[in-house]
């Protein structure tokens, strides 16, 4: 699409990150690839974008990971058609590169069945993140135990944290069949063999024309490169939606640096150490158990949340004194580290589910009431301590943190681990415009974590 005269080009890309931490990555893939971009919590008004002249990727940092089909039907068709009204030639819907997702909560299916109506024919699908060590092949994924940590592989149905998800487990390595389960649409793979084929776009082509959605491999640097060119030729012929993890981004800028588009800007570089972190934690991941263990053995304190009290509807109590506990911690630690759970075996989980059941909630609105009573204390620790690097693990929860926080919009300020890299909130609220902020899933970053937030590289 061509801009009117006088108006700003359209963008390389936009893309709605299905939660927080996913949304920053895939604004990483692009920063740190001299692609000039922002993330915003709602899409962006023109006003909003007269103020960031130069962007060429938008980005919405979103919550339907942890949403019903309800939820989606209702709210991204609206965003959708802002992205699409912005002109890029894709417009990606990103997910986990786990794939994680149910018929009933975070449905991709569902998802990739709105874009659709808005955009029209097959939406393709790109999974796989070399540098996360996400492979996908003949459309089944495989996935490392941790990224940054421990490297052996595993089928996604076999993995030791993605198999246990306490709300989106994964039972099938096929991702056609996983997302057979939440939607009708015709799912067809794409594999390395038609992807190398001298012909490759041309039989991509006919298979957009037979199928409602196509999924294609990665697992190489060959076929990510491949992918990058058959999104740009794809997206060319008419904007076209995705579906996928931060594998697009890192597709798409592969074939436009190797085309010499890219860079536009140069990469940011690693801030260095601050004296003082705060990390909330709302992961129930066994490598973050294993990063608040670090932590503890290391100088950190750590403080366990009263998570039934959190849900339990006394907020006010509940947030005042997780306020005085940090406060008292930062008086004699340079880390504290909060956390929802010490690991998928916590004994505060089935508690804090039967706290929820008696408010008429379930499972999966843990993330939404404890992450948002997160983020209103991390922003008011912020506000009365001067700390001004904060991290947040876990997908589900950090998204309704963040937005408890009052963040407008996230820019990358530095690399820091593959997939969590260290961003600058811009915010109408004083007290954090300007802090960094870097938001985690449940398998980023090795046993040092919070060490390396607070080292910044």
């Amino acid at each position: 699409m061509t801009p009117p005269t006088g108006a700003a080009p359209a963008p390389l890309l936009t893309f709605y990150g299905d939660d927080f931490t996913g949304s920053t990555d895939a604004l990483e893939a692009l920063a740190m690839a001299g692609v000039p971009a922002a993330l915003f919590l709602e899409p962006p008004s023109p006003a909003d974008l007269a103020r960031r002249p130069g962007l060429a990727a938008i980005g919405v940092a979103g919550t339907s990971r942890s949403r019903s089909p309800a939820w989606m039907d209702a709210e991204l068709p609206g965003v959708f058609e802002r992205l699409r009204a912005l002109g890029a030639p894709l417009t990606h819907y990103k997910t986990c590169s786990t794939f994680d997702s149910s018929p009933e909560v975070g449905s991709i299916g569902r998802a990739a069945d709105i874009g659709r109506r808005i955009f029209g024919p097959a939406v393709l699908a790109v999974v796989g993140v070399i540098r996360h060590e996400r492979y996908v092949v003949f459309s089944n994924l495989f996935a490392a135990a941790s990224i940054s940590g421990a490297r052996e592989i595993f089928r996604i149905d076999r993995h030791p944290t993605m198999s246990r998800h306490p709300v989106t487990p994964m039972h099938d390595a096929d991702l056609r069949n996983h997302l057979a389960a939440q939607t009708s649409a015709r799912i067809v793979g794409f594999d390395f063999r038609d992807m190398a084929a001298p012909d490759a776009s041309a039989r991509l082509e006919t298979a957009t024309g037979r199928a409602d959605v196509v999924l294609l491999d990665t697992f190489d640097a060959a076929t990510t490169r491949i992918a990058g060119q058959l999104l740009a030729e794809h997206g060319a012929r008419a904007p076209a939606f995705v579906v996928g993890s931060s594998g697009v981004e890192y597709a798409l800028v592969e074939h436009l640096t190797a085309a010499g588009v890219l860079p536009l800007a140069p990469a940011p570089t690693a801030r260095g150490p601050v004296d003082r972190l705060v990390a909330v934690c709302g992961s129930c991941s066994p490598v973050t158990e294993g990063q608040i263990a670090w932590a503890e053995a290391n100088g950190f304190a750590v403080l366990a949340l009263d998570t039934v009290a959190a849900v339990s509807g006394d907020e006010a109590a509940t947030h005042d004194r997780l306020l005085a506990d940090v406060r008292a911690a930062l008086a004699d630690h340079a880390g504290v580290v909060v956390h929802t759970a010490r690991g998928p075996s916590d004994p505060r989980l089935a508690p804090t589910r039967a706290a929820l059941e008696r408010r008429g909630l379930g499972n999966f609105d843990s993330s939404a009431v404890l992450g948002a009573a997160l983020g209103r204390v991390v922003r008011d620790v912020v506000a009365e301590t001067g700390v001004r690097r904060i991290a947040l693990a876990g997908g589900d929860s950090s998204s309704h943190a963040v937005s408890a926080m009052g963040v407008e919009s996230l820019t990358v300020a530095g690399p820091l681990v593959p997939g969590a890299p260290l961003c600058r909130i811009a915010s109408p609220d004083p007290a954090i415009d300007g802090a960094e902020l870097t938001l985690k899933g449940g398998q980023v970053g090795g046993p040092d974590y919070f060490a390396r937030v607070m080292a910044g590289h």
